[in-house]
């Protein structure tokens, strides 16, 4: 993009922003940001998983657990909603001591996933994998694998959402309600009238709270990562920041003893591209990719 075009985009963008911005989130800031710059940010990098799904990647991580991919592709669940009808049945992981373990999920299931996620949930040392698992007759739910006596083992789940061809997308894991263990928070049904459902690992996993009008994702998109998470206001407590269920709001969501929405920015276009974080503290600040090119910043 040219130096003229930029501007020109930039100061159109702009006043449309300032405008959405102070009708909605006095306290907020939203900048447009130079294309060129950030645009490499916007694109999802790794390894490709071996014997994995086609835009399947290696998520990696210190620890018991030091790497997990997706593997089995197959096509017998004709959901399609990350893009193609390619799902994975089983999940690889590799241990720190360089073995490599395989659970396959039955004919009737699929990890309905592109890439895990790894994370010492409770802060016992041992990581946990999340994953997205569907049922070919109850949709979507929740999955925890972590290692107990040298097998990866299934140690806590969600109940699927109950219906075929019904989904869901991760939206955060980190600690939101301050209790120093980390949290889970996905949003159900993220195409039709999405909920923010957040839920606590202890001895399994337990529904805290949620709230609805929500979606992270774009129906037939390979992109996931449509929320993030950050101590956006530095009071030492996380938000996280999920679009509405149209997509041209950011909502930022905070935890008061029940999921609670702190502000609500609107936006000039829907966002298309992955929700980011830059900087910590008080220079924390979310990076968003919108249609037509788009990319901004939103800082407290």
């Amino acid at each position: 993009m040219s130096l003229g075009a930029f501007l020109m985009l930039k100061t159109a963008a702009a006043l449309i922003i300032a405008s959405a911005v102070a009708a909605s989130a006095e306290d907020w800031r939203v900048e447009v940001l130079d294309p060129a710059i950030y645009a490499g940010a916007m694109v999802e990098t790794g390894d490709k998983a071996p014997d994995g799904l086609p835009d399947g990647l290696i998520a990696y991580a210190e620890g018991d657990i030091h790497a997990a991919w997706f593997v089995s592709p197959t096509r017998r669940y004709a959901h399609g909603i990350l893009g193609d009808a390619i799902e994975a049945g089983g999940l690889r992981v590799r241990t720190d001591q360089g073995d490599e373990l395989t659970i396959d999920l039955p004919d009737s299931m699929v990890f309905e996933d592109r890439t895990p996620r790894i994370v010492d949930l409770n802060g016992d040392g041992r990581n946990e994998v999340i994953a997205i698992r569907s049922s070919r007759r109850s949709g979507a739910g929740g999955a925890v694998y972590g290692l107990r006596e040298g097998r990866l083992t299934l140690v806590a789940e969600t109940e699927f959402i109950g219906r075929t061809n019904r989904w869901l997308n991760i939206a955060a894991i980190a600690d939101i309600t301050g209790d120093g263990i980390s949290d889970i928070a996905f949003v159900r049904t993220p195409h039709i009238g999405g909920a923010l459902r957040l839920f606590r690992f202890k001895d399994g996993l337990t529904l805290v709270d949620e709230i609805n009008g929500f979606s992270n994702h774009a129906i037939g998109s390979p992109e996931q990562r449509m929320s993030a998470v950050a101590d956006i206001d530095g009071d030492g407590d996380m938000e996280i920041a999920v679009p509405d269920d149209s997509r041209t709001t950011l909502r930022i969501i905070d935890y008061r003893g029940g999921l609670t929405e702190v502000a609500s920015i609107d936006l000039p276009q829907r966002i298309i591209g992955p929700v980011l974080t830059e900087g910590e503290g008080a220079d924390a600040r979310f990076i968003i990719r919108l249609r037509d090119g788009v990319i901004i910043a939103v800082t407290r």
